[in-house]
Parts: structure tokens; C-alpha cells; sequence
């Protein structure tokens, strides 16, 4: 099939419309981290507890990203973006009514299946609907607005949450919810998907052909990769707030530096979005893969206020960039009756990654275990999806999109 043609205005508004979805959902996400140290001294939460709410929103993803993938495939990837927008935003206005941590448990859990599912359905949308030329580009800079996301969540943290309390930030979490009526009528599945819904595939179906044939490879790599990844950014990034108050700034000192760390995410997209075209999406890959390893390391063993906040800066920015080129080259690797379903699932299992890395955080932080030893288990881990990337994948810039399964 050729190219979908799209005008360089319904590009923009494509790219600004769902990429404001992305935001809202790392906005969440991030808001999570900072309600974390303000609740574990109300609550008087241990670091085990801690570490139980993080991992309840990763299985909630885990298990979102696989529903929306499959269902995407099946409904469309649209009616599937905006259903995936209104459960995570409504679960979290309604955190703001926890009164006890069981009641946040179930409702961060509700809340992550919303989460888990709109990013790899708003990819895939993306993916299908623009050029091969400038596919991996577009699809680096949606993911940017994780940055954007970020960034706001982190000013909620540093000047509503000390203010106003945890309960605010939870408040502000549930605007995405009027967002979907917006996104209902500005976007629409892309024509690629459209065309072939002669070609849908049943469930069981679907799954066995991300498994068989010339999909295999990609998928080992792709599991290998999606895991690593999620792994060691949420069980670094989730932790990073608490982290700082760990090693001696107070409440307020450590969101102002998580705030600047959170700054260099935007400049990691960008270079990322410019040399995925130029150089390849291996190459983005693997090189941001292993500076994000030695930037872990030296952030663990970093003792000064200087040099942790130069290392949490490359931190950033390395990692972010990575999960920029993952994001852009995972839909590249399965045709359109599969691809939803193909990112769903390697996104469910990188999930169950983001489950085991903030839990094992805290479980090893309640034993006493060093920073420094936590932070090399996430050197390791990325080590090995930078080495999956080198030795299974393969090259897809410039190339056309898969069709036939």
C-alpha cells in the first residue's frame, strides 16, 4: 500500500493531538512519584508499601497495553485512545478520594490499565499515518511530550503538592478526562489500518504470528528490549524524588532538582528525532542504551550535590531518548493486521519490568542494600537490551511499513 498522504498542517494537529494524550499519561505517571514522598510521611508508609503502589500501577499497565493493543486491532485504534484516556483520568481524580493505602492500591491499579494502553495504541496511530521519510521522527517527537508530561508533573510536585497537599495533584490528574471529548473528534484511524479491516485477524491468531515466522526474531528482541527499558526507568525514576531525600535534601530541594533533571528529557527526544532518520533506529538504540548505563552508574556512586545533579541530567536525557527510538521502532517490526497487537504485548512484558524495578528498589532499600548497588543492577539491565538491539535487530529506516502477515 502506498504512503498515507497527509498535509503538513494534519501532521501537526495528528502529531500535537495525540502527543497531548502522551503528556497527560506521563503527567500521571510522574505525579505518582512525587505524591509518593509526600504521602510516605503522612502515611508513614515504609519503603516496601512504597513499593507496592508503583508496582500496582505497572501491573495495571501491563495489563492495559496488552488489552488496548489486542482491542486496537480489532475496534480501531481511535475509539481505543480515547477509552484508554478516560479510565486512567477518571481513577485518578478519584485517588484523590483514597482514604486509606488498600483504597489507593485498587484504584493506582485501575488507573495504570489506562495508562499501560493508551501509549502503545497512540504509537501505532502515529506510525500508521505518515511517511516512512519521517516515521521514526514523528513518532520521537510524540513521545517528547512524555518530557512535557514530566515537566508539569514536577511543577505540580514542587508548587502545589508542599501547598495544597497530595489530594490536589490527584485533582489535577483527571483533566485529561475533558481532553477525551476533544480527541473523539480531532483525530481518526489511519487509512492503512482502514483499508485492511477486510484482513482482521481473531485473537488467537494474531498471537501466534508474533510468535512464528520471520516475526520471532523481532519479537525475542523486542520483549528483551521493552523489558530492560521499563525496568530500570521506573525503578530509577520513579524512586528519584525519595532517592534525593535519601541522600539529604529536603522535600522541596529534591522536587527542584528532580524538576531540572526532568528538563534535560526534551533535548534527549530531540536529538533522538533527528538522528533516527539520519543514522538508523539501531544506532539511537544502542548508543543511548549505554551512555544511559554509565549515566546510572555515576548517579548511583555520585556524592556532591553537583555531581548528582550533572549525572541525573545525562540520566535523563540518554534514557528518554532511548525509550524515544524503542517507541519509534517497535510498530516498524509487524504488519498492519498484527502491529497493535505486536506493540501491546512487547509493551505488557516491559511492563512487568516496571512492577519488578520499583518493588525491588524498595525491597532492597528496607534491607539496607547501598544506592550504589541498586543502581549497578540497572547498568546490567540495560547493558543487555543495548546488546538484544546489536545482535537481533534489524535496520527499518526508510522502509515501508509491513502489510501482509
Amino acid at each position: 500500500m502506498s504512503e498515507s498522504v497527509l498535509a503538513p498542517a494534519q501532521k501537526r494537529k495528528l502529531l500535537f493531538s495525540a502527543g497531548l494524550s502522551w503528556m497527560f499519561d506521563a503527567m500521571d505517571v510522574g505525579l505518582l512519584s512525587f505524591i509518593l514522598a509526600d504521602i510516605a510521611q503522612k502515611w508513614q508508609l515504609g519503603t516496601g508499601q512504597m513499593g507496592m503502589i508503583t508496582a500496582a500501577n505497572s501491573i495495571g499497565m501491563a495489563v492495559g497495553a496488552a488489552l488496548a493493543g489486542m482491542l486496537a486491532d480489532r475496534f480501531g485504534r481511535k475509539a481505543v485512545l480515547v477509552w484508554t484516556l478516560l479510565v486512567f483520568s477518571i481513577a485518578t481524580g478519584l485517588s484523590a478520594l483514597a482514604t486509606g493505602y488498600a483504597v489507593l492500591l485498587a484504584l493506582r491499579f485501575v488507573a495504570g490499565i489506562g495508562l499501560g494502553g493508551e501509549l502503545p495504541v497512540a504509537s501505532t496511530l502515529v506510525s500508521e499515518s505518515v511517511p516512512a521519510r519521517e516515521r521514526g521522527r514523528m513518532v520521537v517527537l510524540l513521545e517528547s511530550f512524555w518530557a512535557a508530561g514530566w515537566i508539569v508533573s514536577a511543577l505540580v510536585g514542587y508548587f502545589v503538592i508542599p501547598s495544597f497537599g497530595w489530594q490536589m495533584a490527584f485533582v489535577i490528574g483527571a483533566i485529561p478526562a475533558l481532553y477525551a471529548l476533544y480527541l473523539r473528534r480531532a483525530i481518526q484511524d489511519p487509512p492503512r489500518y482502514i483499508n485492511r479491516q477486510a484482513d482482521r485477524l481473531p485473537l488467537g491468531e494474531r498471537i501466534a504470528s508474533i510468535w512464528s515466522g520471520p516475526n520471532r526474531k523481532s519479537t525475542i528482541m523486542l520483549w528483551l528490549l521493552w523489558f530492560t527499558v521499563v525496568f530500570s526507568y521506573y525503578g530509577m525514576f520513579l524512586w528519584l524524588p525519595s532517592v534525593m531525600v535519601m541522600k539529604g535534601f529536603s522535600l522541596v530541594k529534591s522536587f527542584e532538582y528532580v524538576l531540572i533533571m526532568t528538563l534535560a528529557q526534551l533535548p534527549g527526544y530531540f536529538t533522538a528525532a533527528y538522528l533516527i532518520e539520519k543514522l538508523g533506529r539501531k544506532f539511537v538504540l544502542v548508543v543511548y542504551l549505554l551512555l544511559t548505563a554509565v549515566s546510572a552508574i555515576w548517579f548511583g556512586t555520585a556524592q556532591s550535590a553537583g555531581v548528582l545533579l550533572a549525572a541525573g541530567i545525562c540520566l535523563s536525557f540518554f534514557n528518554l531518548g532511548a525509550w524515544g527510538g524503542m517507541y519509534a521502532y517497535t510498530p516498524e517490526l509487524y504488519p498492519t493486521a498484527i502491529r497493535s497487537t505486536g506493540v501491546g504485548m512487547a509493551a505488557s512484558f516491559g511492563r512487568i519490568g516496571g512492577v519488578i524495578g520499583p518493588f525491588l528498589v524498595g525491597m532492597l532499600l528496607a534491607q539496607g542494600t547501598g544506592l550504589t548497588a541498586v543502581f549497578v543492577i540497572f547498568f546490567v539491565a540495560i547493558i543487555i537490551g543495548a546488546v538484544a538491539v546489536l545482535v537481533l535487530g534489524k535496520e527499518t529506516k526508510g522502509q515501508e511499513l509491513m502489510e501482509e502477515v
